[in-house]
């Protein structure tokens, strides 16, 4: 029996700063309910793929100052339309059906709650994204 929709909820965190009330917008409902705890479930991939994106963009990230780094993040959010697309697909591939239908109700708005939640996220946790130390052998 396939159990999809229940299996995918379950392993979503829950976030108990992220209130649904009757009084919100369908939008910022569907983004306390559904985006967010996507978001938190993917991050750990968020990261990785950050580290590669940075990594495929030669590491200039790491000769930046943390202002320019700061704007590095939201360009690649918000400029780079192939990372925004595989960035996006990261979060709508943890949707289910019914979720997904809600989504394509009102796609436009909710890829920049998408975007906007993910920019945060590499922002709060900008610390991590130090240049890689290499290991070197001891003679």
């Amino acid at each position: 029996m396939n159990d999809r929709p229940n299996d995918i909820k379950r392993i979503r965190p829950e976030i108990p700063s992220a209130r649904i009330t009757e009084n919100m917008s369908p939008d910022e409902h569907f983004q306390n309910a559904t985006l967010r705890p996507v978001v938190k479930l993917q991050n750990p991939l968020l990261i990785e793929v950050f580290r590669n994106y940075i990594s495929k963009w030669k590491n200039v990230f790491y000769d930046l100052s943390l202002e320019k780094r700061l704007a590095y993040i939201e360009n690649a959010i918000h400029k780079d339309m192939k990372f925004r697309n595989s960035v996006k697909g990261m979060i709508i591939g943890q949707f289910t059906v019914e979720e997904y239908l809600i989504y394509t109700q009102n796609s436009s708005a909710l890829n920049k709650r998408i975007m906007n939640l993910v920019k945060e996220r590499l922002i709060s946790q900008i610390q991590l994204f130090e240049r890689p130390t290499t290991l070197t052998k001891a003679s």
